[in-house]
């Protein structure tokens, strides 16, 4: 399609128009991310540029990413009892929240692991509800890890919580290749959302793991009552990490916990963000992951997968539920999605 034409079909206001060119130019053509000024305009292009900026998100993705769909399971060998205050998590052992601790012993992660490569995913990613490793989850992790590798072709992860450097080494000789550690909200909402441990203590764990030689998984959960600066605060300071993978979660309220009364987000600033964060990240992983199903809806989800997202995580998640993992991979087929495969990530 000629330029011509494209400005004929564009609709939105003038500032719309004019942040969309700026991004086709800077982000499409030349792979330059946004600015966190140019991240914020685009979070605040009208609901009638929707459809021409996830169109423009799914090209960059399709440019910079490839047309392949990263799918991944996950599971958690320790829930609940956690001794951090994050205001979204119903595994904190500060509040009323209805998650006991459990400990998962090593053939039920073997046979988590299997099952989530029986869907077709090419990773799967162990979760402890935990400030940070002990002595006794790292000695689980090395048997666990070693058991699977023995058990099932598939890439192993982790989300332990934060790490010393030794424990970063720990698990580079497990074979770990993904670490996620998000960063949660920007630096500045940050306070509101977390006060038993800081937003610098997350970012010194990031900044170990991606100096290690493990992947790094960094990602959010947006609709905390965050303004939509700060949202694009988040996108720049994501976009500085550069980790390997971003997980975009959607905050879905739990009872009991002190964000358990917020509104979930409108299903179209959802989208918007969806492509913001893509034009921040042309070339990252950008992960569908926990809150997609309530916010979006079949119908969003579909959107957002043609507006920059490329990876997606499968059945359900730490403590809430997620959509049938037949559903998630017959919408792949039916947009001509293919799954990457295991041996193209290695």
């Amino acid at each position: 399609m000629s330029t011509a034409a494209q400005e004929t079909q564009q609709t939105g206001t003038p500032e719309d128009r004019e942040i969309l060119a700026i991004a086709r130019e800077q982000v499409l053509e030349r792979g330059v991310p946004l600015t966190e000024d140019q991240i914020l305009r685009v979070m605040k292009t009208s609901d009638d540029a929707l459809t021409d900026l996830l169109a423009l998100a799914h090209e960059v993705r399709m440019k910079w990413c490839g047309p392949e769909i990263e799918v991944e399971g996950i599971v958690s060998i320790k829930t609940g009892g956690c001794p951090e205050d994050c205001h979204f998590c119903s595994q904190s052992g500060q509040f009323t929240s209805p998650v006991r601790s459990v400990w998962l012993n090593i053939p039920e992660l073997v046979k988590a692991a299997e099952q989530t490569a029986a869907t077709g995913a090419s990773e799967f990613c162990i979760v402890a509800a935990v400030r940070g490793p002990d002595e006794r989850l790292m000695t689980q992790m090395r048997e666990g890890v070693k058991a699977i590798k023995e058990a099932v072709d598939i890439e192993v992860a982790a989300s332990l919580g934060m790490l010393s450097q030794e424990q970063v080494d720990d698990l580079v000789d497990m074979g770990i290749h993904r670490y996620n550690h998000n960063l949660e909200a920007a630096k500045s909402f940050f306070p509101n959302v977390v006060t038993t441990h800081s937003w610098e203590e997350r970012w010194e764990t990031c900044e170990m793991v991606r100096a290690s030689g493990m992947e790094l998984c960094c990602g959010c959960l947006v609709g905390m009552g965050e303004t939509v600066e700060q949202r694009a605060e988040l996108a720049g300071q994501l976009g500085e990490l550069q980790p390997d993978e971003v997980p975009l979660n959607f905050l879905n309220p739990r009872p009991g916990t002190p964000f358990g009364d917020l509104p979930l987000m409108e299903s179209t600033e959802a989208l918007r963000t969806i492509a913001a964060f893509r034009l921040a990240l042309p070339r990252t992983i950008l992960r569908y992951a926990g809150g997609r199903e309530l916010t979006l809806g079949d119908l969003g989800t579909r959107d957002g997968l043609l507006g920059g997202i490329n990876a997606v995580i499968v059945g359900n998640y730490l403590t809430t539920l997620g959509r049938d993992p037949k559903e998630d991979l017959a919408l792949l087929a039916d947009l001509k999605m293919p799954i990457k495969a295991l041996s193209s990530s290695l």
